[in-house]
């Protein structure tokens, strides 16, 4: 019963298939010749461990994991329906990005955090981001804009339902995308750490409420507007109001 109602909470993550077998030529049985060396082994490419790293992500930023509570290896591999192994490795990697704690012979403790540390992140992203995307406000064509309306529009629908996980991921998916046009790949990554520990709730504000994320998203659909129309003080205007007050 625990196990059903936690993989509804937390989401399922697929089993791994099996590999397929591989067929032995008539000719590599037996003794191998110089010619022709042995069939490679099958590679093992679908990772249980990048589904539960998504997952946990997912349930850090809607709150389902609490900032201040320890959570052990084993307890979440139950509602993963996996074993501890692939969920302790996350565990680190999310401790690795600053996300969670080690608790030796408990578990992973999630990380506090207050107003303070996520201002200070809106301020660094700002002097990142901002002078990027007013540069390539004076530099990107019209139409190169336009093919990021999807992007958009994906943030609004996340917003108008409130699903705080999907919106989590495609405001970055946004950002992104309009980062990607200055062909830099490093400023690109370090801004998308910076955005992804941005969206980490508060200890006492776990969750956005869905008018925040509304706000938030028609920002990025006036912002695509004004690129689309080069109406560059308008641009300065909502980028500076867009890091302003950023809590995602």
């Amino acid at each position: 019963m625990e196990q059903g109602r936690a993989r509804e909470a937390y989401g399922t993550v697929a089993p791994a298939t099996a590999p397929a077998a591989v067929r032995v030529p008539e000719q590599a049985r037996g003794e191998h010749t110089h010619s022709e060396p042995p069939a490679p082994r099958p590679v093992q490419r679908h990772s249980v461990r990048g589904q539960i790293l998504e997952a946990l992500r997912a349930a850090l930023v809607d709150g389902r994991l609490v900032p201040g509570q320890v959570y052990s290896a084993p307890a979440l591999g139950a509602r993963f329906g996996v074993s501890a192994t692939p969920v302790r490795e996350a565990m680190q990697q999310l401790a690795v990005e600053g996300a969670v704690e080690v608790v030796p012979n408990r578990g992973f403790r999630v990380s506090e955090r207050g107003p303070r540390e996520l201002a200070e992140l809106a301020e660094v992203r700002a002097l990142i981001e901002v002078p990027v995307m007013l540069r390539l406000a004076r530099t990107v064509a019209p139409g190169t804009w336009c093919s990021l309306r999807p992007l958009a529009d994906a943030t609004v629908a996340a917003a108008a339902v409130g699903d705080r996980a999907s919106y989590a991921e495609s405001d970055r998916a946004f950002h992104g995308a309009v980062l990607a046009l200055c062909g830099n790949e490093q400023l690109v990554t370090v801004a998308d750490e910076l955005h992804r520990r941005s969206q980490w709730p508060l200890e006492n504000n776990p969750a956005t409420c869905r008018a925040d994320l509304l706000a938030d998203a028609a920002e990025h659909t006036a912002l695509l507007d004004a690129l689309i129309a080069q109406d560059l003080p308008v641009v300065q205007s909502l980028v500076r109001e867009h890091f302003a007050g950023a809590e995602l």
